[in-house]
């Protein structure tokens, strides 16, 4: 079978494809490994993740994108070339038309770019489709509806909130915060009150294991490992869900902020709508423990968390590919 139609999650922290009548076929890291010495890629997705903090000083393994946007457009090539050849185990007798996702606040530069790189890629044609539409049509969100639907994509790099109406975003706000600054926030934290000095992985296993949102009952604990800040030598720890939940306040209350300022900017018909049908989590940090309890009691609008929210956008970049008629008002086309 030739794979004529892809859908891209191009993620700052993963990247996921979805193919027609498959569904998800790839969820990876969006992580490079790079020798210095000749520029050479060694490796991507998982066996690139792998490779991060533990690398050599010839070999760097970076993430292409920062924020949701393209920040080395090399690599992000050579990055979406191995993703496509892999989800369509590397025949192209058609070269296959690729839509890919993209925050809804970035500039038409930025767009470019990505359209180009998805074209030097092997990709015939190019479709950009915003993010909150993505997760809003991956998410079973009617948008076509005349009905205010809001929805919340909380990624790695980027939180997207927009409300939808019509196949259109009628008001939106994208802030530069996602799981990327909430596992940042976490070793800062963890330095300050412990003096340990933890990885970037070792942070974002303690907010998969024993993050929250808000305090659990009961709580959680964790053992970690470190390099002790005054010694310098290897220390193990436990902490407390507690740690992680006091760790990312600041950055959830920017969240907040920017919830309340989509809400404030929203149409009163449309607000209705809001309060009425409630507002929905997407992405991948949307999985954090009590995230939607921590957004419904500081707003007072009934918050849902989409089912799957790791896999919204990807699978709304496949439904809007297969029915690129009835979506075409909320996407971008470019060859």
């Amino acid at each position: 079978m030739f794979i004529k139609r892809i859908g891209i999650d191009l993620g700052t922290t993963n990247t996921l494809v979805h193919l027609p009548g498959k569904g998800i076929v790839l969820n990876e890291p969006s992580v490079v490994a790079i020798s210095l010495t000749d520029r050479k890629i060694l490796a991507v997705g998982n066996e690139a993740k792998e490779m991060i903090g533990r690398t050599p000083d010839s070999i760097v393994a970076l993430r292409p994108l920062k924020d949701g946007v393209i920040a080395d457009y090399r690599t992000t090539e050579a990055m979406l070339r191995y993703f496509i050849n892999k989800a369509t185990g590397g025949i192209h007798i058609f070269r296959p038309e690729v839509m890919i996702a993209v925050p809804a606040g970035i500039t038409s530069t930025e767009r470019r770019a990505v359209i180009d790189a998805t074209i030097a890629a092997g990709a015939r044609a190019a479709y950009i489709i915003k993010e909150p539409i993505a997760a809003a049509i991956g998410s079973n969100i009617p948008i076509g509806s005349a009905s205010g639907h809001m929805i919340i994509d909380v990624g790695g790099g980027t939180t997207e909130i927009a409300v939808i109406s019509l196949g259109g975003i009628v008001a939106n706000t994208s802030v530069r915060i996602g799981g990327n600054k909430l596992d940042a926030a976490i070793q800062e934290f963890i330095r300050k009150k412990y003096g340990l000095a933890i990885g970037e992985r070792t942070a974002e296993e303690m907010k998969i294991s024993i993050g929250s949102a808000t305090p659990l009952e009961p709580k959680l604990s964790m053992e970690i490992r470190g390099r002790d800040v005054v010694s310098g030598l290897p220390r193990t720890m436990t902490v407390m869900s507690d740690d992680v939940t006091e760790a990312i306040e600041d950055e959830l209350s920017g969240v907040i902020q920017a919830v309340k300022q989509v809400l404030q900017e929203t149409p009163p018909e449309l607000s209705a709508d809001v309060i009425d049908k409630g507002m929905v989590l997407s992405g991948g940090s949307a999985q954090l423990r009590q995230l939607d309890r921590l957004l419904a009691t500081a707003t007072g609008v009934p918050t849902y968390v989409a089912e799957e929210p790791l896999l919204s956008v990807a699978r709304g970049t496949g439904i809007a590919l297969d029915n690129l008629e009835s979506y075409k008002r909320s996407i971008l086309a470019a060859k």
